[in-house]
C-alpha cells in the first residue's frame, strides 16, 4: 500500500493532483487522476487521504515500476503538469511490510532522480543476539542520512553496511542516529545512547551541514567548522573510553555549499584523515570538485538519494571489520592505559609526561631550578615530537600560575616553539586549545581561523590567537563587537597580568567597548573583576585646532572613530565654542561650504576659523559640482556628531582636548558652554599650546601644558611624532588615563530601545 505527498505552494483556489500510468492513478488522464489535501498546519505539503495498492499498468512492459507527475490546479478546473520530460517512478515492491510506504516526493517541479519512499510504522524491534555471541557490535551514532534518508525505504548505506557485515563476519549493527542530528546533541546523548550498548565499533557518522556551514554568516564558517572537528575528536576520545573502537564517517557534499564552503570541507577531510583513526572517505565517491553533489546521486541540498546512499557503501571497506575482539581490546588499550606516558625525567626533578587521549602534557619541576622550554632544546624537543602526540596548535594551562607562562605553540612537527619557563615547584598542566572548542567545553562566540573567543562560564573568556601575528582587537570590529554580546556586562581582566596595557576588556549591552591585544600565538584567558559602573571611564573628545591630537591617539592605539573636530582645521576657539552651543548645525551645511581650488580646501563662511581639507576625493569635481561633496560630508558629520553626545552622554568623565593657541576670554566661554552641554557631569578642558601656564590660571576644570605639537612635523618626521606621542601618555597617564578606564565610543551608535 502506497501514500504520497509533496510540497507545493499554491495560491488560493489552487489545488493539487496526481495522475500516472497505473488505473488507480488515472492512466495519465487528469480527468481521473487522484486529488491531494492540505491543512492550515500542514501546509505546504500536500498529500493523499487514502492508502492505494499500486499494480503496475500491462501495456506498458514495465512489472517493477509505477510512473507518474503531479499536477497543478487552478480555481477554474485548468490542470498544468508539473514539468515536462521524464516522469517520477516508484519500484513496485512485491514483500509484505507492517505498514504503509509513504512516498515523500519533495518539492512540486521538482523531479528526482531516484525516488524516496520509507514505511510508515516500520517493526524497530531489536533481534537479541544469540547466547555467546562472539562477533562484534557495531553501534552508528549520527544523523539523518546514516539513517537513510532520502534513500528509498530508508535502505540507506547504513542498511547495507547491516547486510554485507551480517552476511561476511556475522556482525550485528545497531543505528542510533537521530533526524537533525549535530555534534553538541550527539555528544550530550553518547552517554544515555551509546554506552549501555557496549559496542565493540562505534561509526560516528555527523555532517558539517547540520552543523549550519551552507547557511551561517562568512565570518561565522571558520567557527562552526572548528567546533564540528573538536566535537569529533571529543566523540572519539567518548568512544575509546568505552573500549570501542571509533570509524569516523568523513565529510560530505552539500548543494547549498560555495566554493568557500568546499575549501573548509576539504580541510576538515584532510585533517581527519592524520587523527590516527579509520576514517570513511565519502568526500572522494560524492563531491563534483565544487563542495556539491554528483549529479543524479542527491534528492535534495542535505541528503544522498538511493543511488549515493549506494556510493557511500560502496566506498567502505569491508576489512576495517574483520577483527574479532580480543585484537580489538589489544588495540585500544595502548589509548587507555595508563593514563599518562613519561616523556621525560631528569635526576633533578624536572618530568614531563603526556596523556595521548586528551592532548594533554603536564610539566613538574621539583628541582630547586628553573627550567626553560625552548626549540633549541633538542633532546626534549625530539622525544615530544615521537611521543608525545601533541597538536599543533596553542596549548593553554589548566591551572595557570602567576610566573609561569600559560600557554605555548605546538608546530605542525609536534615540537613546542614557544619559550617556556618553569620555575622551581610548579606544576603545570597544558590542554590542546582543539579541545575547548568542543561543545561541551565552551561556547565559541567567534572565530575566523586564527583568532577564538570562546565563553568558558559566566565570569571567564579565552581569547586564542593560533597567528603569528598580533591581534588587535576593538569595537569597530563589527563581528567581535556583536560576538561578546553574549558575555555578561562588565569588566573583564587578564588575572595573570592586570596591569599590561590592552588587556582590560570592557563589555557593555552592545558587546565589546574596549580594545585588547593578544600576542601571536598565545592565549589569555580574561576574568570577570566588576560592573562597568564600577570604574570611572574617560572619554577624550578632541576640539582641533588641528588632527594633532587624533595622530598621537591613535600612535597610542587610543583612537576611535572619528569625532567632529578629528580632521579639520579650527584655529578660532571662539568658533568651537559656538559650534558646540549649537550642537554642530551648520557645520556641513551647504550653504556656507565654499571649495577654493588653489588651497584644496573647503571653507566655512560661517564659522570663518573652520576649513576641511579631507573632503574631497580624485575623482570629485569640486570646481563644478560639489553635491557629491556636500552628499559624502553630510553622512560623514552626522555620524562623528552623533558619536560626541553619545559619548558626553554615556562616558562618566569628558576630557575635552584642544592644541593650539588659545586666549583666556575664548577659554572661559567655551569652558562655561562645555558645562552647560555635560549637564552637571564631570569634565576637563585640556589645552596643549605654546603659551605660559599663567594665562590660564585659576580657570575652573581646565589644565594647560606649555607644549606644541605641529601636525606637519609630525608627518615628515616619524620620531618626532613618536616623541610627540609619548608626551602625550605620560600627560595622559598623570591623568590617570590608560587603556583599563578609557571610554571607547561605537562607530554606529545603538538605537535607543
Amino acid at each position: 500500500m502506497y501514500r504520497f505527498q509533496v510540497s507545493a505552494y499554491t495560491q488560493t483556489g489552487e489545488s493539487i493532483a496526481l495522475v500516472g500510468s497505473t488505473s488507480k492513478l488515472g492512466l495519465w488522464d487528469i480527468t481521473r487522476c487522484v486529488h491531494l489535501r492540505t491543512s492550515a498546519n500542514r501546509y505546504p505539503l500536500w498529500w493523499t487521504d487514502t492508502e492505494m495498492d499500486l499494480q503496475p499498468y500491462l501495456e506498458s512492459g514495465d512489472s517493477q515500476r509505477v510512473e507518474y507527475k503531479y499536477v497543478r490546479f487552478d480555481a477554474k478546473g485548468r490542470g498544468q503538469w508539473e514539468a515536462l520530460g521524464s516522469n517520477r517512478w516508484i519500484p513496485l515492491d512485491n514483500y509484505e511490510h507492517s505498514g504503509t510506504i509513504v512516498v515523500d516526493d519533495g518539492a512540486f517541479g521538482y523531479l528526482q532522480p531516484y525516488p524516496f519512499g520509507y514505511i510508515e510504522q516500520p517493526n524497530t524491534v531489536k533481534k537479541p543476539l544469540a547466547e555467546g555471541f562472539e562477533n562484534l557490535k557495531i553501534v552508528v551514532i549520527g544523523s539523518s542520512v546514516a539513517l537513510g534518508h532520502k534513500a528509498w525505504l530508508l535502505q540507506g548505506w547504513v542498511w547495507l553496511l547491516e547486510q554485507a557485515l551480517q552476511q561476511k563476519y556475522g556482525h550485528t549493527v545497531v543505528n542510533l542516529s537521530e533526524v537533525g542530528a549535530n555534534i553538541s546533541r550527539t555528544i550530550a546523548r553518547f552517554g544515555s545512547a551509546v554506552t549501555p550498548e557496549q559496542p565493540d565499533v562505534v561509526i560516528i557518522a555527523l555532517s558539517l551541514g547540520n552543523e549550519g556551514l551552507a547557511y551561517c554568516p562568512p565570518h561565522e564558517r571558520r567557527a562552526v567548522q572548528r567546533r564540528f572537528e573538536s566535537g569529533l575528536q571529543q566523540l572519539v576520545k567518548m568512544t575509546r573510553k568505552l573500549g570501542a573502537l571509533p570509524i569516523l564517517g568523513g565529510v560530505y557534499p552539500n548543494g547549498d555549499y560555495s566554493f568557500e564552503h568546499h575549501w573548509l570541507l576539504k580541510e576538515t577531510h584532510n585533517r581527519i584523515l592524520d587523527w590516527g583513526v579509520p576514517v570513511l572517505d565519502w568526500l572522494t565517491v560524492l563531491d563534483n570538485g565544487q563542495g556539491r553533489w554528483r549529479e543524479g546521486i542527491s534528492f535534495d541540498p542535505a541528503h544522498p538519494n538511493t543511488i549515493g546512499h549506494r556510493l557511500m557503501y560502496e566506498a567502505i571497506n569491508l576489512q576495517l571489520f574483520d577483527i574479532d575482539k580480543a585484537k580489538l581490546a589489544k588495540e585500544n588499550q595502548h589509548f587507555w592505559q595508563p593514563n599518562e606516558i613519561p616523556i621525560y625525567l631528569d635526576n633533578a626533578g624536572f618530568y614531563v609526561c603526556a596523556c595521548i587521549v586528551d592532548k594533554h602534557l603536564r610539566v613538574s619541576n621539583l628541582s630547586k631550578y628553573t627550567y626553560t622550554i625552548a626549540p633549541y632544546w633538542r633532546e626534549l624537543q625530539t622525544v615530544l615530537q615521537t611521543k608525545a602526540g601533541l597538536l599543533p596548535g596553542i596549548y593553554v594551562a589548566k591551572n595557570a600560575q602567576k610566573g609561569t607562562l600559560p600557554f605555548f605553540a605546538v608546530q605542525a612537527d609536534g615540537a613546542i616553539a614557544t619559550t617556556v619557563e618553569i620555575p622551581s615547584g610548579a606544576d603545570v598542566e597544558y590542554i590542546a586549545s582543539f579541545n575547548l572548542f568542543a561543545p561541551n567545553n565552551s561556547q565559541v562566540l567567534f572565530y575566523d581561523g586564527h583568532l577564538g573567543i570562546l565563553q568558558k562560564d559566566e565570569r571567564h573568556l579565552w581569547v586564542i590567537n593560533e597567528s603569528d601575528h598580533e591581534y588587535n582587537i576593538h569595537p569597530m570590529w563589527q563581528e567581535v563587537r556583536q560576538a561578546l554580546k553574549a558575555m555578561p556586562t562588565g569588566v573583564y581582566e587578564d588575572p595573570l597580568h592586570p596591569d599590561m596595557p590592552f588587556r582590560t576588556m570592557m563589555i557593555g549591552n552592545h558587546g565589546l567597548e574596549s580594545r585588547v591585544k593578544i600576542p601571536s600565538q598565545s592565549a589569555v584567558l580574561f576574568q570577570y573583576q566588576c560592573k562597568l559602573s564600577d570604574i570611572s571611564r574617560v572619554a577624550i573628545l578632541p576640539l582641533g585646532d588641528r588632527c594633532a591630537a587624533r595622530m598621537m591617539l591613535y600612535k597610542m592605539e587610543y583612537d576611535g572613530p572619528a569625532f567632529p573636530f578629528d580632521l579639520t582645521r579650527t584655529t578660532n576657539i571662539a568658533d568651537i565654542a559656538d559650534i558646540i552651543e549649537n550642537r554642530f548645525a551648520d557645520m556641513w551645511n551647504p550653504n556656507f561650504l565654499h571649495y577654493n581650488p588653489e588651497a584644496g580646501r573647503i571653507y566655512h563662511s560661517k564659522w570663518t576659523g573652520l576649513s576641511f581639507a579631507h573632503e574631497v576625493e580624485d575623482t570629485d569635481d569640486p570646481v563644478n559640482d560639489m553635491s557629491p561633496v556636500h552628499e559624502r560630508m553630510r553622512v560623514r558629520y552626522t555620524a562623528r556628531s552623533q558619536r560626541f553626545w553619545y559619548t558626553i552622554e554615556n562616558c562618566d568623565h569628558a576630557l575635552f582636548v584642544r592644541t593650539g593657541i588659545a586666549n583666556r576670554g575664548g577659554v572661559i566661554d567655551l569652558v562655561n558652554k562645555l558645562e552647560k552641554q555635560c549637564q552637571s557631569k564631570p569634565f576637563q578642558l585640556l589645552l596643549l599650546s605654546p603659551q605660559a601656564n599663567d594665562e590660564f590660571l585659576d580657570i575652573p576644570n581646565v589644565l594647560h601644558y606649555n607644549v606644541e605639537f605641529n601636525p606637519d612635523r609630525m608627518y615628515d618626521d616619524l620620531g618626532h611624532w613618536m616623541y610627540c606621542t609619548e608626551i602625550m601618555r605620560g600627560i595622559l597617564e598623570s591623568l590617570g588615563v590608560s587603556s583599563k578606564n578609557l571610554f571607547w565610543c561605537p562607530p554606529k551608535i545603538p538605537v535607543k530601545e
